[in-house]
């Protein structure tokens, strides 16, 4: 019985701990931001750069008709072109991502993940470990009939005054077979600083 009642305590209690908020911690100097909002920090390339490249792109790819089936893309690092540091590959992900929402297509392992795809591969065929009947078989990754590949580049100018940055996204999606490249669109954006 007094098992019971205990246990009973135990519990009220632990669900009347998680009913409470918790305190937070760290500096009250910080806060949560929408992550959509323009952020105007710098005139470096930021998020809402990357959210407007990405949205312009993933809708005008799919408005295309190009992808008619759900083709499978395999999609390639965008180049860096600019003075810059910028994680490209997050673009490229923001793009996969929203396009995947869509439905309009499906992603092979692109040029840097393809090692681990084939790594995998070889761990489960050759190494002993897994049951037969679950092994994924090789040679049956499916090949894309696209790529998607891109580069991002800048013009800074500079006057006493003001601090001007004019970048240029361009994207192309290229047929495997033929080569011919079926779709192209490009994003431009300025950001001008005053000193």
């Amino acid at each position: 019985m007094f098992a019971r009642i205990t246990l009973a305590a135990l519990t009220l209690a632990l669900l009347s701990g998680c009913s409470t908020p918790s305190p937070g911690l760290g500096s009250k100097n910080i806060s949560y931001g929408d992550t959509k909002a323009v952020e105007l920090i710098t005139n470096e390339f930021g998020s809402t750069d990357l959210q407007m490249i990405a949205e312009s792109m993933t809708r005008s790819l799919a408005q295309s008709g190009v992808l008619q089936g759900r083709p499978v893309v395999q999609v390639y690092d965008v180049k860096n072109k600019t003075s810059e540091y910028i994680d490209t590959r997050e673009i490229t992900t923001t793009i996969k991502t929203q396009l995947l929402k869509t439905g309009v297509a499906r992603f092979a392992s692109d040029n840097t993940d393809m090692q681990s795809q084939v790594d995998q591969l070889q761990l489960q065929n050759q190494s002993g470990l897994y049951k037969k009947a679950t092994v994924a078989k090789t040679g049956n990754m499916i090949a894309a009939q696209y790529r998607l590949e891109g580069s991002i580049s800048s013009i800074v100018k500079r006057s006493s005054d003001y601090k001007d940055v004019f970048y240029k996204f361009s994207l192309q999606l290229v047929d495997v077979e033929s080569g011919l490249a079926e779709w192209m669109d490009e994003k431009e954006i300025r950001k001008t600083t005053e000193r």
